[in-house]
């Protein structure tokens, strides 16, 4: 494994660490994924960059606008679940209830 791929498994993992270790807030669980949508993004740039291909050049850029569809869907829900519940505290979330 060479350190690039180590580097952005290791990122990816830590990501993943805190999005199950650290679930006490909801604006740190979206920050997790952003981490780990962020190390696919340079791992898919430099793989497409090793490959030197131009059919996989798209892949990174359409990556990274479902990041950011994804994000400011995720901003739109912490914005709405502070609104109504008073808290972004993942605990004080009832999903079973309207």
């Amino acid at each position: 494994m060479t350190p690039a791929h180590f580097t952005f498994s290791a990122t990816f993992m830590l990501g993943l660490a805190g999005l199950v270790f650290h679930r006490t807030h909801l604006l740190s669980a979206l920050l997790c994924l952003e981490g780990m949508m962020l190390s696919l993004y340079v791992a898919l740039s430099l793989w497409t960059l090793q490959l030197e291909s131009t059919m996989f050049s798209p892949s990174p850029m359409l990556l990274l606008a479902f990041s950011a569809c994804e994000a400011s869907a995720g901003l739109a829900l912490l914005v709405a679940t502070s609104r109504t519940h008073g808290t972004d505290r993942l605990q004080a979330l009832n999903i079973l209830q309207c």
